[in-house]
């Protein structure tokens, strides 16, 4: 087992990576920015270090100051979070050139999954349920235009290297393809570098749900039931919840089973998720996420495991501490993402946190590096707390998340807090009733 480990991230996934560590006994070393000299994380690890000025193409995403902090400190492996570093497979193979532990996934599997035309080919071999689409890239309009009439209209165009939407247009008849085919090349060429761009049918009323996968890199593998992410703004997730409420267990089992064997078969190591459209009762996949997902904490409440602790046995060659007979739902969890932004609409607020208080009591769980005292700086993402409810039931969490969200005080900057308070009261939302598109049609609504 390691004895020290660096962590390449900041804020809440930092504080959660420390958290494991120290329950483990392994030192934690955290890497920081000048502008988060006083964060949490840094407080809370055994060690900190700062690698570069505010900006994070100069700090968190420096791989010379993270590999030099590695050096300093004499951490033997690295744990990237989710985000920055944590896909980036060309620093997975300078970690490993460097003789460290990059704790996840090998550098071919985050290559493979990060493209995603050759993650859908790859994963259409596997025998994993796919989103009619062209075969690969989509090189001119005209080929566009015969792939479309093939799958049929609606279609989506999608950038290759895209992810959180960008890259993405819809095409609802042929008359609009034109410009949702130059709109995504356009896109895609200025947010990835990358203007290669494919397509695929667009489903009308789908949810969004995930497969929680965990190999060993050795040939085996277990998947971890499904997360619910279908409350998307702007296709970033608001709300996630396990087990999902439209999912069986008859289906769960056949597509967790699926999901399994086929990161098994690559010889897959740690934590992935493998997304999906899910529509009439077919899972389509759209993307694998070769990282720890924001969401985890929903998995770990039911399934009672840390993913944490798990990645890290896993990269030090340890077996999986569980197997799929050892894997049992116990009751409903649900995340929400509070994020230091002001509505309606949804604009950054950075600013200092007056006060703070994390709700607790029983099925209540907070990840949240936040403390009275606290400036907020404006650089990077705006999420700032997680708000995780575990209870017996649905109906249990979803009263246990309307209380937590009472008790839950952030004072001194605009949160979004009250749009989950607003949630709850929705028949839809209690119901379990919702897609993809809900969210963004009930905000787009003047009269609600």
């Amino acid at each position: 087992m390691f004895s020290k480990i660096l962590i390449a991230n900041r804020g809440e996934i930092a504080l959660r990576v420390v958290r494991a560590c120290r329950e483990m006994g392994i030192a934690s070393v955290a890497v920081h920015s000048t502008a988060d000299a006083d964060a949490m994380h840094v407080r809370m690890a055994d060690e900190a270090i700062c690698i570069g000025p505010a900006p994070s193409s100069e700090s968190y995403l420096s791989v010379p100051g993270i590999i030099s902090a590695c050096e300093i400190t004499g951490a033997e492996a690295i744990h990237p979070g989710y985000g920055f570093l944590s896909e980036n497979a060309a620093f997975v193979q300078v970690v490993e050139d460097h003789g460290l532990t990059f704790i996840g996934p090998r550098a071919e599997h985050i290559r493979i999954m990060g493209d995603k035309i050759t993650a859908k080919e790859t994963m259409k071999a596997l025998g994993v349920p796919c989103v009619p689409g062209s075969d690969g890239g989509v090189p001119d309009l005209e080929t566009a235009r015969r792939v479309a009439e093939e799958i049929g209209y609606p279609v989506i165009v999608k950038a290759t290297a895209g992810g959180g939407g960008r890259g993405m247009k819809l095409a609802r008849d042929a008359a609009a393809l034109e410009h949702a085919f130059g709109g995504a090349r356009r896109e895609a060429k200025a947010a990835f570098g990358n203007d290669e761009v494919y397509i695929e049918k667009y489903l009308g009323k789908p949810r969004h749900i995930e497969i929680q996968v965990f190999g060993d890199g050795k040939g085996h593998a277990v998947h971890l039931g499904e997360r619910d992410c279908s409350l998307q703004r702007r296709h970033q997730k608001v709300l996630e919840e396990a087990p999902g409420p439209s999912i069986t267990p008859e289906q769960r089992a056949e597509i967790g089973r699926t999901c399994a064997e086929a990161v098994a078969k690559i010889g897959y190591a740690g934590a992935g998720t493998i997304e999906f459209l899910y529509e009439d009762g077919e899972f389509y996949f759209i993307e694998m996420n070769t990282r720890l997902q924001v969401e985890h904490p929903v998995t770990e409440a039911i399934f009672n495991v840390d993913l944490v602790r798990e990645q890290i046995r896993v990269a030090a060659g340890e077996p999986l501490s569980f197997s799929q007979d050892d894997l049992r739902i116990n009751g409903h969890a649900i995340e929400v993402r509070i994020n230091a932004e002001k509505l309606p609409n949804f604009s950054p607020c950075p600013g200092m946190v007056n006060t703070f208080h994390a709700p607790g009591g029983l099925g209540v769980r907070m990840d949240s590096a936040l403390y009275a005292g606290y400036r907020i700086p404006p650089y990077y993402d705006s999420l700032v707390a997680k708000l995780i409810v575990h209870g017996r039931d649905r109906p249990e969490a979803l009263s246990r998340l309307r209380r937590a969200l009472g008790e839950l005080i952030i004072d001194g900057i605009d949160t979004t807090t009250p749009l989950f308070v607003d949630l709850l009261e929705q028949e839809e939302i209690q119901r379990g009733d919702y897609t993809i598109h809900w969210l963004e049609t009930y905000l787009a609504n003047p009269q609600r």
